[in-house]
Protein backbone atom coordinates (compact mmCIF):
# COMPACT_ATOMS: atom_id res chain seq x y z
CA UNK A 1 0.00 0.00 0.00
CA UNK A 2 1.02 3.36 0.93
CA UNK A 3 4.80 4.26 2.29
CA UNK A 4 3.25 5.95 5.85
CA UNK A 5 1.82 2.44 6.63
CA UNK A 6 5.47 1.18 6.53
CA UNK A 7 6.60 0.39 10.06
CA UNK A 8 3.15 0.70 11.63
CA UNK A 9 3.66 -1.88 14.11
CA UNK A 10 0.16 -3.09 15.05
CA UNK A 11 -0.14 -3.97 11.15
CA UNK A 12 2.70 -5.58 11.05
CA UNK A 13 1.78 -7.68 13.98
CA UNK A 14 -1.58 -8.31 12.29
CA UNK A 15 0.11 -9.24 9.09
CA UNK A 16 2.17 -11.66 10.69
CA UNK A 17 -1.50 -13.24 11.90
CA UNK A 18 -2.09 -13.28 8.37
CA UNK A 19 -4.30 -10.29 7.69
CA UNK A 20 -2.95 -6.97 5.70
CA UNK A 21 -4.58 -3.96 5.00
CA UNK A 22 -5.73 -5.23 1.49
CA UNK A 23 -7.44 -7.69 3.45
CA UNK A 24 -9.49 -5.16 5.66
CA UNK A 25 -10.14 -3.11 3.03
CA UNK A 26 -11.40 -5.46 0.88
CA UNK A 27 -13.59 -6.91 3.33
CA UNK A 28 -14.65 -3.45 4.53
CA UNK A 29 -15.81 -2.98 0.43
CA UNK A 30 -17.86 -6.44 0.63
CA UNK A 31 -20.24 -4.01 2.68
CA UNK A 32 -19.85 -0.88 0.98
CA UNK A 33 -22.77 1.20 0.82
CA UNK A 34 -22.99 4.73 -0.97
CA UNK A 35 -23.68 7.40 1.20
CA UNK A 36 -23.67 11.63 1.07
CA UNK A 37 -19.74 12.12 0.96
CA UNK A 38 -18.89 8.36 -0.04
CA UNK A 39 -20.79 7.61 -3.38
CA UNK A 40 -18.25 5.57 -4.76
CA UNK A 41 -15.65 3.04 -4.06
CA UNK A 42 -12.45 4.93 -4.76
CA UNK A 43 -13.57 7.59 -2.60
CA UNK A 44 -14.74 4.64 0.21
CA UNK A 45 -10.83 3.39 -0.14
CA UNK A 46 -9.51 6.66 0.16
CA UNK A 47 -11.05 7.29 3.46
CA UNK A 48 -11.07 3.69 4.48
CA UNK A 49 -6.93 4.29 4.32
CA UNK A 50 -7.07 7.02 6.44
CA UNK A 51 -9.41 5.76 8.89
CA UNK A 52 -7.41 2.55 9.21
CA UNK A 53 -3.78 4.46 9.21
CA UNK A 54 -5.90 6.34 12.57
CA UNK A 55 -6.74 3.62 14.29
CA UNK A 56 -3.56 1.30 13.64
CA UNK A 57 -2.08 4.26 15.38
CA UNK A 58 -3.82 4.24 18.56
CA UNK A 59 -2.03 1.87 21.48
CA UNK A 60 -5.51 0.64 22.84
CA UNK A 61 -6.67 -0.99 19.80
CA UNK A 62 -3.26 -2.40 19.57
CA UNK A 63 -3.81 -4.04 23.05
CA UNK A 64 -7.30 -5.05 22.18
CA UNK A 65 -6.23 -6.79 19.21
CA UNK A 66 -3.07 -8.96 20.95
CA UNK A 67 -5.32 -9.57 23.63
CA UNK A 68 -7.42 -11.55 21.53
CA UNK A 69 -5.11 -12.95 19.11
CA UNK A 70 -2.96 -14.14 22.43
CA UNK A 71 -6.70 -15.72 23.71
CA UNK A 72 -7.36 -17.50 20.57
CA UNK A 73 -3.66 -19.10 20.73
CA UNK A 74 -4.45 -20.17 24.38
CA UNK A 75 -8.04 -21.37 23.49
CA UNK A 76 -6.69 -24.15 20.53
CA UNK A 77 -3.97 -25.15 22.79
CA UNK A 78 -6.15 -25.81 25.37
CA UNK A 79 -4.98 -23.32 27.94
CA UNK A 80 -7.99 -20.93 28.77
CA UNK A 81 -9.62 -22.55 31.77
CA UNK A 82 -13.67 -23.57 31.56
CA UNK A 83 -12.49 -23.68 27.77
CA UNK A 84 -12.13 -27.38 26.20
CA UNK A 85 -10.53 -27.52 22.70
CA UNK A 86 -13.30 -29.20 21.80
CA UNK A 87 -15.77 -26.53 23.08
CA UNK A 88 -13.71 -23.77 21.43
CA UNK A 89 -13.93 -25.06 18.20
CA UNK A 90 -17.41 -25.75 18.03
CA UNK A 91 -18.32 -22.92 20.15
CA UNK A 92 -21.51 -23.75 22.23
CA UNK A 93 -21.99 -21.27 24.77
CA UNK A 94 -18.97 -18.94 23.67
CA UNK A 95 -19.80 -15.49 23.69
CA UNK A 96 -16.91 -13.75 24.70
CA UNK A 97 -15.56 -12.75 20.83
CA UNK A 98 -18.64 -11.03 20.02
CA UNK A 99 -17.96 -9.06 23.34
CA UNK A 100 -14.49 -8.34 22.37
CA UNK A 101 -15.33 -7.62 18.48
CA UNK A 102 -18.14 -5.36 19.84
CA UNK A 103 -15.91 -3.62 22.55
CA UNK A 104 -12.85 -2.85 19.53
CA UNK A 105 -15.93 -1.76 17.61
CA UNK A 106 -17.48 0.43 20.49
CA UNK A 107 -13.63 1.87 21.41
CA UNK A 108 -13.30 3.43 17.83
CA UNK A 109 -16.91 4.51 16.79
CA UNK A 110 -19.28 4.24 19.88
CA UNK A 111 -22.86 2.53 19.07
CA UNK A 112 -22.33 3.10 15.73
CA UNK A 113 -19.74 1.02 15.64
CA UNK A 114 -21.56 -1.79 17.11
CA UNK A 115 -23.79 -1.42 14.52
CA UNK A 116 -21.42 -1.70 11.83
CA UNK A 117 -20.10 -4.75 14.06
CA UNK A 118 -23.31 -6.27 14.36
CA UNK A 119 -23.44 -6.64 9.94
CA UNK A 120 -19.66 -7.60 9.67
CA UNK A 121 -20.39 -9.97 12.47
CA UNK A 122 -23.37 -12.02 10.51
CA UNK A 123 -22.13 -11.47 7.16
CA UNK A 124 -18.10 -12.57 7.83
CA UNK A 125 -17.26 -11.14 4.82
CA UNK A 126 -13.46 -11.34 3.05
CA UNK A 127 -10.58 -11.76 5.49
CA UNK A 128 -13.40 -12.55 8.40
CA UNK A 129 -14.18 -16.16 7.23
CA UNK A 130 -10.87 -16.99 6.90
CA UNK A 131 -9.89 -16.27 10.43
CA UNK A 132 -10.68 -18.12 13.59
CA UNK A 133 -13.52 -17.87 15.97
CA UNK A 134 -11.91 -14.81 18.28
CA UNK A 135 -9.38 -13.81 15.78
CA UNK A 136 -12.39 -12.93 13.27
CA UNK A 137 -14.66 -10.86 15.78
CA UNK A 138 -11.30 -8.49 16.92
CA UNK A 139 -10.69 -7.92 13.11
CA UNK A 140 -14.16 -7.98 12.22
CA UNK A 141 -14.17 -5.14 15.39
CA UNK A 142 -11.41 -3.12 13.91
CA UNK A 143 -12.90 -2.99 10.55
CA UNK A 144 -16.26 -2.04 11.88
CA UNK A 145 -15.01 0.30 13.74
CA UNK A 146 -13.55 2.68 10.60
CA UNK A 147 -15.63 1.91 8.56
CA UNK A 148 -18.56 3.26 10.86
CA UNK A 149 -15.83 6.21 11.78
CA UNK A 150 -15.53 6.83 8.06
CA UNK A 151 -19.67 6.85 7.21
CA UNK A 152 -20.40 8.49 9.80
CA UNK A 153 -17.81 11.60 9.20
CA UNK A 154 -18.78 12.13 5.84
CA UNK A 155 -22.31 12.07 6.80
CA UNK A 156 -21.53 14.93 9.28
CA UNK A 157 -19.17 16.68 6.48
CA UNK A 158 -22.03 16.55 3.97
CA UNK A 159 -24.42 17.93 7.11
CA UNK A 160 -22.47 20.65 7.52
CA UNK A 161 -22.52 21.67 3.64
Amino acid sequence: MESKFNNLPLLEYLEDQGVTLKDMIDTALELFVPHPGIETREKAVELFKAGFYEALLDVNVAVLEVACFRAEEDARAGRIPLLPVEQFMTRPGLIVDELLGMTIANYIAGARGIFEFIRFDQVKPGILRKLGPIANDAVGGLIAGVSSRVYSGALEKENKK
